[in-house]
């Protein structure tokens, strides 16, 4: 196995005084201090697995402090200096890992008890001042059954960070157990990726042929919001609660098939109906959804941990649309160009300033919607001598859970071994109401069975 305990040969000047990437700075739009907004202690992103097999705890600890070597990410704080915001990368300390004996918990209520810790961890606070920046919990049910918790912070990793993450620390534990393992390549580091990004936006042509097309397509454009039960100036106390819902299968494998004949994801699809259920709450017909893209298009930061994820504003027309069908090609048809042309939202910002113009309104909440389609889950995945299965379909419902700094988010996970399309609807609970997430949730299932079952009826 490649050894990955030597740290790149970098001077000072390159760790202490790194520019910002154009995520960190999207961030900073709502940085609210050290103890809410994205820089708070909440904005954090948690991440289950159930693991086979009997775990070493000091073999564990030695690979996960492997891990935080090999990520600069992890060991980076990010100096929001009013004119001089820029990160630095830290000496690298052993994380902490924490292990927790569930040994009592009978077997017929394991999965309920791994989804409830979930839960309980994502109700923790999570400093970004706690370096490293993440974290692992080992919950064991016996002495080989256990749940193993990545907890980062949201400003270091996205989603897709998270597997990577995990698949670096079961290789390195399966290396030090001396079992025959993949090798690690070393991997770009997120500073590199900054570098890219910045060299990319300042030089490429097609970049600048991308804003231009965001400046002529988000012309008098405005990202849809959706009515408060609370202004945002009331001051009302903030927690992020979490409503979870399962889509009929029935759904899902009519949802899965349209795609397929369409030619379309399934996130298009999904995304067309939220679209018509937009169109029925509001009334509106010219309807800007952002969405979370995972900005990984370049191949060789494919392996690197950070905040990639982007903001991508998709507008759709759907004015004249006479069936579901008609929807999603005009949806299919914008998610196909806002991809083609995607650059990090802040350049989307500056050149269509109304925009954004929702996220400040007193009144209004903006949902931004996203589909899970990560490349590296495991599922059943044996790595030396444990095997290791992402705990995906939680249904539980929440009352406090990472931060979302302003709104709501919808998130559908789709978990194609299992055939499940599971849901959840996040929401500030200072401005949303939790009987009001229910009822957009049965809206937006309302509109998804009659789009997708009967894609060619009137609308």
């Amino acid at each position: 196995m490649t050894s990955i305990d030597a740290e790149a040969a970098v001077s000072p000047e390159e760790t202490d005084h790194i520019p910002l990437s154009f995520n960190q700075d999207f961030l900073c739009m709502f940085d609210q201090g050290d103890d809410r907004g994205p820089f708070g202690p909440r904005y954090s992103i948690v991440y289950g697995w159930r693991v086979r097999g009997a775990i070493d705890v000091d073999v564990l600890g030695e690979a996960l402090f492997r891990v935080v070597r090999r990520h600069e990410a992890l060991r980076t704080v990010v100096v929001r200096a009013e004119q001089d915001r820029h990160q630095r990368v830290l000496p690298a300390s052993p994380p902490r890992l924490r292990v927790l004996d569930l040994r009592h918990v009978d077997p017929a209520d394991r999965d309920r008890r791994a989804e409830e810790l979930l839960i309980e961890l994502e109700a923790g606070d999570y400093p970004v001042s706690d370096l490293p920046l993440v974290q692992v919990v080992l919950a064991q049910f016996s002495d080989d059954d256990a749940v193993l918790v990545l907890t980062a912070h949201h400003t270091a990793v996205d989603g897709w960070s998270m597997h990577v993450l995990i698949q670096d620390l079961a290789v390195s534990y399966g290396a030090a157990r001396g079992h025959d393992v993949p090798d690690l390549v070393e991997p770009a580091q997120y500073r590199e990726y900054v570098a890219w990004e910045r060299q990319r936006a300042s030089d490429s042509g097609a970049a600048a042929r991308s804003r231009d097309y965001w400046r002529k397509k988000l012309q008098g454009a405005e990202i849809l919001g959706l009515r408060t039960d609370w202004p945002k100036s009331a001051g009302r106390p903030k927690d992020t609660a979490a409503h979870r819902f399962l889509v009929d299968p029935d759904v899902t494998s009519a949802a899965l098939a349209l795609a397929k004949d369409t030619r379309s994801s399934a996130f298009m699809v999904m995304l067309a109906a939220y679209k018509v259920f937009l169109r029925d709450a509001t009334g509106a017909t010219d309807i800007v959804v952002p969405t979370l893209a995972s900005n990984r298009g370049e191949a060789r930061f494919q392996q690197t941990v950070g905040s990639f994820f982007n903001f991508i504003p998709l507008r759709t027309d759907l004015s004249g649309c006479s069936t579901f069908r008609e929807v999603l090609k005009r949806t299919r048809a914008a998610c196909l160009e806002a991809y083609a042309h995607q650059i990090p939202f802040a350049q989307v910002m500056a050149d269509s300033p109304n925009l954004g113009r929702t996220f400040m309104a007193d009144n209004l909440a903006v949902y931004p919607f996203q589909v899970f389609q990560f490349p590296y889950v495991m599922s059943g995945e044996l790595i030396g001598d444990l095997e290791f299965s992402e705990i995906r379909r939680r249904l539980l419902p929440q009352d406090v859970g990472p931060e979302v700094p302003d709104g709501a988010l919808w998130t559908l996970d789709l978990d194609s071994a299992n055939h499940d399309l599971v849901g959840c609807l996040q929401y500030n609970t200072n401005v949303i109401r939790g009987e009001s997430a229910n009822e957009l949730v049965l809206a937006y299932l309302r509109v998804l069975r009659r789009a997708v079952l009967a894609p060619d009826a009137q609308l």
